[in-house]
């Protein structure tokens, strides 16, 4: 097979533009071998970025040049859309994608282009304002999972157990960032020919690369010297990342040390792991036409509080509190670790949310006024949780939705409008608890657990779901942290051996309250069921 050998070191690259032209050229000798080979499916992931649009073209002009009884193994084209990815991009990306359709059916092409979404239940603003997740960080980055794996993960599984095997084609490049050279060179260890992995985390599965070691000048040579096949524009495709650069100019490349513009990196706008979204800065900077994403940002930047605990439960979604050390000004201070955002937030964002839609969909470009922020499931998978699972009866959702759209929420799930409690008796409740916010969470979630059996033909569980939200919402907050610290220092006590310190703590006043005069822990159904006698 013909192969362009590169050196292993990255900066020791002096590749000329005319040696960029025949190693192109011994690459698309590689890859036509390559499809050639077998019966193996391919799978060209693409996210309309440079990258995989430079890899995607390379593939498909190498197999276009085939002859037609060769074109026979279909190629899968995927592409994740989160439902919260910057709006000019998505919008790209599916154009993109329908223009590839109407491409490979007229020049016969075997390529097949695929749009996947995360389940709902995976979904940003379902587990955001639904759930109460924080904001992700680097420490609890819960979204990438959810939003961008689970659904790609999901169709190459599809695709393995339908045809045995898979090789999956990917834009990704050493120089694109010193962590993933470092990822790359980690993953050659599984290699098994030039520019081709065994891949680690999913069995009969090959990762082909063929633009690693590219730079991002080359890139750009080849997008706009080679046309794109699908028809689509690789100049407006450049056009779109130098209005993402903060200086939106791009110099006139004369030779390969000349700096490239289009280093920019599109990604979520909701992403608070970055620091700030210098793309959609620039892109409302450079453009009076992108203004109207400035609610956007204004969200993306609200949401992007690094101390957020203000916001937050003082216990985790699973309504314990648990502690954890953290150096103060040089002290350690053993603090409890906050959980979800609070009923108030949750509610706060939701609308916040909906404002921006609203106001973008009266006042974006005529091509935008159709944007969706938050869709229609979404909205009725976070009614469902709230009222099912954080027990909130008010059903504040459809009343929110109404404040800010002006329109009746119309909600698809089959029967979620019935129900005996709503705001009327949320109002009553929160008149007899007098302000105290864990009085109400308690009365709340025991008539929301009653009436929840109360459909059910058989009632099993019910004391241990009415014991739980004893354990999680009886005390107060104050009441909880001093029991949370109370059960950490029995623990270290314990393990050190130091009984005095156990007897201290579990006799006289550290005795629980849910203990009866005999010792024995008392639950929901000893007490209902008690011996009288």
């Amino acid at each position: 097979m013909t192969t362009a050998q590169q050196p292993e070191n990255k900066e020791q690259q002096t590749r000329t533009v005319a040696e960029l032209v025949d190693y192109i050229q011994a690459l698309t000798t590689e890859i036509q071998e390559l499809y050639c080979l077998d019966q193996i499916p391919w799978v060209v992931g693409y996210s309309g970025g440079k990258d995989s649009t430079a890899t995607l073209q390379l593939v498909w002009n190498a197999i276009a040049a085939l002859p037609e009884e060769k074109r026979t193994k279909p190629v899968h084209v995927i592409t994740t859309d989160t439902l919260v990815e910057n709006p000019v991009v998505s919008v790209w990306v599916r154009n993109s994608l329908e223009q590839m359709k109407v491409a490979a059916k007229e020049q016969e092409m075997p390529i097949q282009a695929h749009l996947l979404y995360p389940a709902v239940r995976d979904t940003f603003w379902v587990n955001l304002i639904g759930k109460g997740y924080p904001a992700p960080r680097n420490r609890m980055r819960w979204c990438t999972e959810r939003l961008k794996i689970k659904p790609t993960d999901s169709f190459i599984r599809e695709v393995i157990q339908a045809n045995g095997e898979v090789i999956l084609v990917l834009g990704t490049r050493k120089t694109e960032s010193v962590k993933r050279a470092v990822t790359m060179a980690k993953h050659r260890e599984w290699r098994v020919r030039d520019r081709m992995n065994a891949n680690p985390n999913r069995p009969n599965s090959l990762i082909y690369l063929p633009i690693e070691d590219w730079r991002t000048d080359e890139v750009w040579i080849y997008l706009n010297q080679w046309q794109n096949p699908w028809g689509y524009s690789n100049k407006d495709l450049f056009s779109m990342y130098r209005g993402a650069t903060a200086d939106n100019e791009c110099p006139l490349v004369v030779d390969t040390s000349t700096p490239s513009c289009g280093d920019s990196r599109f990604g979520c706008w909701v992403c608070t792991i970055v620091n700030k979204d210098k793309s959609m800065e620039a892109m409302i900077q450079n453009d009076e036409e992108k203004e109207w994403m400035q609610p956007l940002l204004d969200i993306r930047n609200e949401l992007d509080i690094r101390d957020d605990r203000d916001k937050r439960d003082f216990r985790r979604i699973w309504g314990e509190v648990q502690l954890f050390e953290r150096n103060v000004e040089g002290e350690i201070s053993v603090e409890p670790i906050h959980g979800p955002y609070t009923k108030y937030w949750r509610e706060y964002w939701l609308r916040l949310v909906l404002e921006a839609q609203t106001k973008i969909r009266r006042t974006a470009p005529e091509n935008m006024r159709d944007i969706t922020l938050i869709t229609l499931e979404e909205m009725s998978e976070i009614r469902r949780v709230w009222l099912e699972k954080k027990h909130e009866f008010d059903d504040s959702l459809p009343r929110i939705y109404k404040e800010v759209t002006g329109e009746e929420f119309q909600d698809p799930r089959p029967g979620a409008g019935y129900s005996l409690l709503g705001s009327d008796e949320w109002a009553v409740l929160e008149e007899i608890c007098e302000g105290d916010a864990m009085h109400l969470e308690l009365m709340a979630k025991l008539l929301d657990t009653e009436h929840q059996y109360r459909k059910k033909s058989r009632r099993v569980g019910i004391y241990e779901t009415l014991e739980n939200c004893f354990k999680t919402s009886s005390r107060s907050q104050e009441e909880a942290i001093k029991n949370a610290h109370l059960k950490r220092d029995l623990k270290t006590a314990i393990d050190k051996g130091d009984v005095e310190k156990v007897k201290q703590l579990t006799l006289g006043d550290a005795v629980d309250e849910g203990e009866n005069e005999l010792g024995k822990q008392s639950s929901w159904a000893s007490i209902k069921f008690q011996n009288n006698s």
